[in-house]
């Protein structure tokens, strides 16, 4: 018969063996306030045993279950947790530091600056603080934080890149929690007269909130027919692992491009395997700039110029009218 393999017991740690043997847990390990050393095991009987073969005097000196042995441990927990905050304190400045060095890098990307404008961002700040902080008693230090910001073009870049790859996370897992979402492609050409095609997803979750985001932009180096914005627009969800099963409705504009009947881009996906069956719309705002465009509406803006002139004009008139009959009242009572 094969032997049973033995359970490994589970000791917990007594709140009572601090003021008994001065022990006291620090990160999960049984550590001991007289000399700072960790046991392996939590256990009554060793935590005796420490305590009269290596430190029998704190018992004959500190007597059990008086003030004097409650003020000791209390005084000897106070060292232990000064002692840690001196480690900490250097991580927590560099964390402040790196957090700091990510929000300048956000605010470049933002403002679409170049990554070298950082070391002006830093002079600038040291240049601020000699006169801004003259009545500050920690000028000293403030200033030495400045100079610890790590805001090198590399460092930006890096910075950049992270925020990046967090912001993409943040967008697959997004798409991966909708119950459903639509897309709405864009088709527009850059100062450089390069096609390039927008792609925005509207996503829709369980807790019937909305959400909206860019989800990516191709470049069309060649022609922009509807066969080749359909091909780049399949690559990019394949590389993006986007699930089509849960696509609703897809809306463009009304070039040819998009909404032919055989080559348009539309009914290219309708007729793919991989795409369900989804709605198309054609964008409301292009329709309202088609409309304003065909429409005659000089008369409609004539009529509507009239009133609002007809409006303004007799409540200036009344204005005018109370503005002189208190002046008239006035001038009687004097």
């Amino acid at each position: 018969m094969s032997s049973k393999a033995k359970k490994s017991k589970t000791y917990h740690f007594n709140e009572e063996w601090e003021l008994d043997y001065f022990f006291t847990m620090v990160n999960d390990k049984c550590c001991r306030l007289i000399c700072l050393t960790s046991i392996a095991i939590a256990k009554n009987g060793n935590l005796e045993r420490y305590l009269l073969a290596l430190h029998s005097k704190y018992q004959t000196d500190y007597p059990q279950n008086t003030e004097l042995r409650k003020r000791k441990i209390k005084v000897l927990k106070t060292q232990l947790t000064n002692e840690q905050n001196i480690f900490k304190k250097p991580i927590l400045k560099s964390q402040a530091v790196t957090t700091a060095s990510f929000k300048v890098s956000y605010l470049l990307a933002k403002k679409c600056k170049p990554f070298s404008d950082s070391r002006f961002v830093k002079e600038t700040f040291l240049e601020m603080s000699d006169s801004l902080l003259n009545d500050f008693k920690n000028k000293s230090v403030i200033i030495a934080a400045i100079q610890d910001l790590q805001l090198s073009r590399n460092t930006v870049m890096r910075r950049i890149e992270k925020m990046r790859g967090n912001v993409k996370e943040q967008l697959y897992n997004d798409i991966s929690r909708c119950s459903c979402f639509s897309l709405q492609c864009h088709e527009s050409t850059d100062i450089s007269d390069t096609a390039q095609l927008l792609i925005f997803i509207r996503m829709v979750f369980k807790v019937f909130t909305s959400k909206e985001e860019l989800l990516g932009m191709i470049i069309l180096k060649e022609r922009t027919r509807g066969v080749d914005i359909f091909r780049a627009f399949k690559n990019m969800l394949n590389v993006l692992k986007v699930p089509l099963f849960k696509l609703v409705s897809i809306t463009t504009d009304g070039a040819p491009a998009m909404i032919g009947r055989i080559n348009g881009f539309i009914s290219l996906c309708q007729n793919e395997d991989e795409f369900p069956a989804f709605l198309s719309y054609h964008c409301i705002i292009h329709q309202q700039v088609l409309a304003n465009m065909r429409l005659n509406r000089k008369e409609v803006k004539d009529i509507a110029f009239k009133i609002v002139n007809s409006i303004r004009g007799s409540s200036l008139i009344k204005v005018l009218i109370i503005t002189s009959t208190n002046t008239s009242r006035i001038s009687k009572s004097n």
